[in-house]
């Protein structure tokens, strides 16, 4: 008898413990246009100049997902799909301007009604109020980078300082004072950064100023290798990056138009120009301490805008600008590491860092994001879990962001719903190897013609060899394009071979996988209207 009454005992003191320790906590460090190339542990050309530390100590800790992408390469609807596991022409977020539906299913509300705590701070770009969060304060909109706002249930708070300093202390002060320490919790860290306009915090402003970063082999591509949709973009170093606010370059004559401008506005002014002037004093200061002198070496130097060396000029400040920004995520990453460790919450707490999608530094003279090609589609993903994931593991299986919901469900032990779309990844962050694992990936960008940069609407599918895209509807030559890529032999996707007869049985296949994949997903069409004419 007092043998069963001590295991009762030992069992009621240590349950909470074994409870705790069967329900880990996930933090998801989370960014806007981060791109794997622009993270050292995947080991771009930029690595050489040490972009992210703590994301490198995150991947030594954990997993690299190799092979990691996105189902539609655009903000509001990844995130929309990393909410609801589900593609863009179900949770119906197809593209930036149509609404969300957030009544609909989304894993956190599952989460919380499985006695996980929920929080969400800083960007998600879905307007509206958040639903299945214990807490939740947010960047409206696309948020600014200095003394940004925020939204919560009682309405907008204005702050001073950086925007990823800001959620990096709101997270951190959840973390410690405001959040049931008898619950598991789920705590989302999500970044502005390294959204255009790529502007760095005071401390970062002069990062990178002594480095000539290497540009990629093809950032004079011209095109000839692809069809209308390469051709006919619009965001291009060359032609598309604006002066003052991509570029940062602003003479004192602009300076004193744009200060009169939006002394006349109310309240803080918002957009390119309007971010540098939500600046405080002491700030701008330092940003024009930083960027003054450059701006006038470069005017010094009269460089003709278009031409090649106006092309690498660009490239080396934009880059470096955007680099400015990721690395206050990487600080983020590194403090949030740090206090998971202190608090002894470390070894029970699974930490995942991605981003929206991928971004282009230069890789075919462009910018921003959208097509399918490998620069945009695929994004970053790495995951630590303390005694399940292997530390310096890394995985080359195909996975894409429809995988995020059911994941965290199963992180957490619970079942994900039937009608969501993607695949848990926790056999794979357990080493395991699945032999039913999918083999190929479908893609659909919407936004044309009424988004920005004129990226032809596209669908595709690839494996990881082989990689077959289909342009259609308005502004596409008799309605239909397809390219198709070997990416072993072409990696940088600069030729396709969709007319090479060599190709044709691989073309074939891929034709009928992309059709497998649409009835899989229930593909519906999506309307197409013409942009309407300004008056």
């Amino acid at each position: 008898m007092s043998k069963l009454l001590n295991a009762l005992i030992f069992l009621f003191i240590f349950s909470p413990l074994w409870a705790e320790n069967s329900s880990p906590n996930i933090v998801w460090i989370f960014s806007d246009d981060h791109t794997q190339k622009a993270i050292g542990a995947y080991g771009s050309i930029l690595k050489s100049v040490n972009p992210t530390p703590n994301l490198d100590r995150l991947a030594k800790e954990g997993m690299l997902f190799e092979r990691s992408y996105v189902a539609n390469s655009i903000c509001a609807p990844s995130r929309a799909t990393l909410l609801t596991g589900k593609h863009s022409h179900i949770n119906g977020k197809v593209d930036n301007m149509g609404p969300f539906n957030h009544d609909q299913q989304q894993f956190q509300k599952i989460l919380q009604k499985n006695g996980y705590q929920t929080a969400m701070i800083g960007k998600i770009h879905l307007a509206g109020k958040m639903q299945g969060f214990d807490y939740w304060e947010v960047l409206p909109g696309q948020g600014s980078y200095y003394n940004p706002d925020f939204i919560t249930e009682n309405g907008k708070t204005s702050y001073t300082g950086y925007v990823a300093d800001i959620v990096t202390e709101k997270s951190i002060d959840w973390l410690k004072n405001k959040r049931d320490k008898e619950k598991p919790f789920m705590l989302m860290v999500h970044h502005k950064g390294t959204h255009r306009t790529w502007m760095g915090a005071p401390r970062h402003v002069g990062l990178y100023d002594d480095v000539t970063l290497p540009q990629p082999s093809n950032l004079f591509d011209d095109y000839k290798g692809r069809g209308t949709a390469a051709n006919k973009q619009d965001m291009s170093l060359k032609i598309t990056m604006r002066h003052a606010g991509d570029l940062k370059i602003r003479n004192e004559a602009e300076k004193k138009e744009w200060t009169e401008k939006f002394s006349k506005m109310k309240g803080k002014p918002r957009g390119e120009h309007g971010a540098y002037y939500r600046m405080n004093d002491e700030q701008r200061k330092i940003w024009d301490a930083s960027y003054d002198p450059r701006n006038d070496k470069f005017y010094a130097q009269n460089i003709e805008k278009g031409s090649d060396e106006w092309i690498r000029w660009a490239y080396q400040r934009y880059v470096k600008d955007y680099l400015r920004t990721a690395k206050s995520i990487d600080d983020c990453v590194g403090e949030v590491m740090d206090y998971l460790e202190k608090a002894g919450l470390e070894e029970n707490t699974i930490v995942i860092y991605g981003s929206d999608q991928g971004f282009y530094l230069g890789e075919h003279g462009w910018f921003d994001k959208r097509f399918m090609y490998e620069e945009s589609f695929s994004t970053p993903l790495i995951a630590k879990w303390p005694g399940q994931t292997k530390p310096g593991s890394r995985n080359s299986d195909l996975v894409q962001n429809i995988d995020y919901a059911e994941t965290f469900l199963d992180m957490a032990g619970v079942e994900a719903p039937k009608d969501m779309q993607g695949e848990s990844l926790v056999p794979l962050l357990k080493g395991e190897n699945p032999a039913n694992w999918r083999k190929h990936l479908y893609y659909h960008y919407y936004e044309y013609p009424h988004g920005s940069h004129s990226v032809r609407r596209h669908e595709g599918v690839t494996g990881k060899r082989f990689k077959l895209i289909r342009f259609y509807g308005i502004d596409v030559p008799n309605g239909e394009e397809w390219e198709f890529f070997d990416l072993k032999n072409d990696p940088d996707e600069m030729q396709s071979q969709y007319s090479n007869p060599e190709y044709a049985a691989e073309i074939a296949k891929l034709k009928k996988e992309l059709q497998n994949l649409r009835d899989k997903y229930e593909v519906v069409e999506v309307p197409q209207k013409p942009k309407k004419k300004r008056k």
